[in-house]
């Protein structure tokens, strides 16, 4: 009797261990440099950044983090949960996702290996990032303007920042409607194109795929939308 309950019990013991849910998504990687810290993985839930799971790392800057990923969406790697210091930003999806980096420029330019989604981030990122550039030089020519209170120069300075903005929306919506199938196309049209007109959201909402339609930021963006035109039919 002891043995049949003994065989029962092991049985109970293994059927548990491997019916365990291992997580879908691995993030692991090596921040050169780091000898002693913890790393946390985060992302948002509605409005509110949360930590999903954070690794100790000693001695040879090695880590390893996870989480169970329904659709793909940004992840933060952070020191102590800080977002507003040094950071890691990346877009998360099922599988394995590798993640280099070095402390000295941590955040800066990390090497992602493992993610569709970020290889489109990237490629948008090239050029978003000179938009970026002119925004500033903008601002520092429109400082200058007013420092000198000359009108006639500030007017021409906001005119031609109008027309590098109307540029970059018209870049970033053609960027999104040629990655129909990618989930950072709804993502970068939330994220760059928020305030820009509903007709450009709405066009890149009709051509995304039914799946990234379905997915976390597809959902965002079409109800962002109907937001937008729930107001202006007030």
């Amino acid at each position: 009797m002891k043995r049949i309950i003994g065989i029962i019990l092991v049985t109970i013991l293994l059927t548990a261990c491997s019916s365990k849910k291992e997580r879908s998504m691995v993030v692991e990687g090596n921040i050169k440099g780091l000898k002693k810290g913890v790393l946390y993985l985060q992302k948002m839930k509605d409005t509110v950044l949360v930590s999903i799971d954070s690794a100790k790392v000693i001695g040879d800057g090695n880590f390893k983090l996870t989480d169970d990923v329904d659709s793909p969406v940004m992840y933060y790697i952070t020191f102590k949960g800080n977002t507003t210091d040094k950071r890691i930003l990346f877009f998360g999806n099922k599988g394995t996702i590798t993640v280099n980096d070095n402390i000295e420029t941590f955040g800066f330019n990390p090497e992602i290996i493992g993610s569709e989604n970020q290889l489109v981030l990237n490629d948008f990122a090239k050029i978003n990032n000179q938009f970026k550039n002119q925004s500033l030089e903008f601002i520092k020519k429109e400082f200058e303007a007013k420092a000198a209170n000359d009108k006639e120069l500030l007017a021409k300075v906001q005119k031609d920042y109008n027309r590098m903005v109307r540029r970059k929306y018209l870049y970033t919506t053609n960027f999104a409607l040629t990655h129909p199938s990618s989930e950072a196309a709804p993502y970068i049209a939330l994220t760059e194109l928020y305030n820009a007109n509903i007709k450009l959201l709405d066009t890149i909402n009709k051509t995304l795929t039914p799946k990234i339609k379905a997915s976390d930021y597809g959902k965002r963006l079409d109800n962002f939308i109907k937001r937008l035109k729930e107001t202006e039919e007030k």
